[in-house]
């Protein structure tokens, strides 16, 4: 029976619309997916949006039009974005949804009735920006260390959950499962986090201050928080807790969900979610793999608040799909905060796809449709053959980057043996000898583009296409810019 493998990302906060971070995000994803899929293994990718809370109350209240209304649009148009990125998500999920909405309020019900939940009073600074209080030194010059704003002093009285009961069993699993949190450092810094005491976690808040949220099931004035509302996402997705039959499929016999989520989201992913799962008897998430901001000029995170993000849909427009593709898989780093700015990434496209997979792509065809005939199809598109230990090493580790710098360093391999053999010429004074050689460039062209196939999906096919009809590109496949 196949191996099945559940991929998620972190569902996007409808505040405001799409930018190129959620898209870095979700292609990486989506080359994880594919590349499972092409292994053989049954795979279902979710992503999708984040719907309540007080920044879509402010939001839709600045746009005149309800909260649901406003959800309505922003929503759209990721689930509109997608394709035109060439995502195959297996599922768009919402926090709206009414089955994610149940599930959200069987959940807190069942932790009530444990006595996990308690109602009790808080003071704190509230930043309204991250929908969280913040302990004082946590606070940066007594701002808020990501929205760089003064937090609101605020006293409430609000239902919290025991967090703090599952602090010991949060540092072993960590301890003891050193893949759960990648990169390394992550890790690290969590374990840090969890050395010093654990506070409950503030889950409600009253409806006299905000009535856009998902109403308690034990308290008609509140309406519950909204990370503890967001996260329930990766099991009422696949069905949890009615469709058993599907949640044993993606989350008890996969080991969990494979969770992507930036950096600022570390604690809520990889503390908060594991005692919420802990709290309900479920097993925990199986990976959380968190990658780096998306910088612009000056090394400035790219976010909404900032104002500083680029749409996506303006690159794919001027270069396309698999363009930005291959700028956020190869130029991006995985782990580490990465620079986007035009120039680069013109630069990128350039360097790597118009001079390189693209010319290199005519070079070897040309020959080939002049002198030899064409391959056996049967060695085609033959995934499980590959002979590229690194590059499946790199991508079961998450290091897409070093998984296209294989396929990067075979392309320039190819290019610096058709200039020392010289094929073209070969052929005319060696003729069979000068055919094997194009016949052996074919067969590396075509294991270059299988292994992009995750990665650059059109152009992975316009290449097999080529190789299969034994012909060069009609057009090229990049024009340089």
């Amino acid at each position: 029976m196949p191996k099945s493998f559940y991929i998620t990302t972190p569902i996007y906060y409808v505040n405001a619309s799409p930018h190129i971070g959620h898209a870095y995000t979700t292609i990486v994803a989506d080359v994880l997916a594919r590349y499972h899929r092409m292994i053989g293994e049954n795979t279902f990718f979710v992503t999708g949006t984040d719907e309540h809370g007080d920044k879509i109350a402010e939001a839709s209240q600045k746009a005149g039009v309800t909260p649901q209304e406003y959800a309505d649009k922003i929503s759209a148009q990721f689930r509109n974005l997608w394709p035109e990125l060439a995502v195959t998500n297996d599922y768009f999920i919402r926090t709206t949804d009414s089955n994610h909405i149940e599930t959200v309020r069987y959940i807190l019900q069942k932790v009530y009735d444990s006595g996990d939940i308690y109602f009790g009073s808080y003071e704190g600074f509230y930043c309204v920006g991250c929908e969280r209080f913040y302990m004082e030194k946590e606070l940066v010059n007594g701002k808020c260390p990501d929205h760089k704003t003064e937090p609101e002093h605020r006293k409430e009285s609000n239902y919290f959950f025991r967090m703090s009961k599952y602090q010991d069993w949060l540092i072993g699993h960590i301890k003891e499962n050193p893949d759960f949190i990648r990169p390394e450092r992550y890790r690290n810094e969590v374990l840090a986090f969890l050395r010093e005491p654990l506070e409950d976690l503030c889950i409600s808040r009253p409806k006299s201050r905000l009535r856009w949220g998902i109403t308690l099931p034990f308290d008609q004035d509140y309406v519950t928080y909204v990370w503890f509302d967001a996260l329930v996402n990766y099991i009422s997705a696949i069905g949890w807790p009615d469709d058993q039959k599907s949640f044993k499929k993606w989350w008890t016999d996969t080991g969990g969900a494979v969770q992507y989520c930036g950096k600022d989201n570390l604690r809520q992913q990889s503390a908060m979610w594991q005692a919420m799962l802990m709290a309900v008897g479920l097993t925990p998430s199986k990976a959380i793999i968190i990658n780096g901001f998306v910088t612009g000029e000056g090394g400035v995170k790219m976010s909404k608040s900032l104002g500083n993000t680029v749409n996506p849909i303006d690159v794919v427009k001027e270069y396309g799909t698999d363009a930005f593709r291959y700028f956020v898989t190869k130029e991006l780093h995985p782990f580490e905060d990465s620079p986007f700015t035009a120039e680069k990434f013109k630069e990128a496209y350039n360097a790597g796809l118009a001079n390189g997979l693209g010319n290199l792509t005519s070079r070897i065809m040309k020959m080939a449709e002049d002198n030899v005939e064409p391959l056996n199809k049967g060695t085609i598109e033959q995934f499980a053959a590959l002979k590229e230990p690194g590059f499946f090493e790199a991508v079961e580790s998450f290091n897409l980057q070093k998984a296209m710098n294989v396929i990067w360093e075979k392309i320039a391999i190819l290019d610096q043996k058709i200039q020392k053999e010289k094929p073209f010429a070969l052929v005319k004074t060696d003729k069979e000898k000068g055919q094997v050689l194009i016949l052996e460039l074919v067969q590396s062209l075509n294991e270059v583009a299988v292994m992009l196939s995750p990665f650059l999906p059109e152009t992975s096919e316009k290449i097999l296409k080529c190789i299969r009809e034994n012909k060069m590109p009609e057009k090229p496949l990049f024009l340089r810019k």
